[in-house]
């Protein structure tokens, strides 16, 4: 790997970058929490060469959200259930978009 690889990595959202530790810092909460949201299947982290969870910045966003949920008394099971339909529609959204833009720019006559 050559070091512009290495740069490279550092604006990947997927790139799982983030310590158990240093991810629960991040976002002030516990360890204990990062599991119990693994446990749920929200997030799965991937597993360094000594079996060390690791986090990429977009797991990190959607343990913040389920946590903000639970901070505000949403059961952990149902926090984690939600964030995934909110991803699910925020997906679909995007698509429905790129759908209209495609048929919008195949229609001759929509400049019109």
């Amino acid at each position: 790997m050559t070091a512009d690889d290495s740069y490279g990595r550092l604006d990947d959202d997927d790139y799982p970058a983030y310590t158990m530790g240093r991810a629960a810092e991040l976002l002030g909460t516990t360890q204990g929490f990062l599991r119990a949201i693994g446990e749920a299947r929200l997030i799965t982290p991937l597993r360094s060469a000594g079996g060390h969870r690791r986090y990429s910045r977009y797991q990190l966003r959607i343990a913040a959200r389920a946590r903000e949920l639970v901070d505000n008394g949403t059961p952990i099971e149902a926090a984690c259930r939600i964030v995934v339909l909110e991803d699910q529609l925020e997906e679909a959204q995007q698509l429905n978009a790129a759908y209209r833009r495609d048929a919008g720019s195949a229609d001759p006559t929509a400049a019109a």
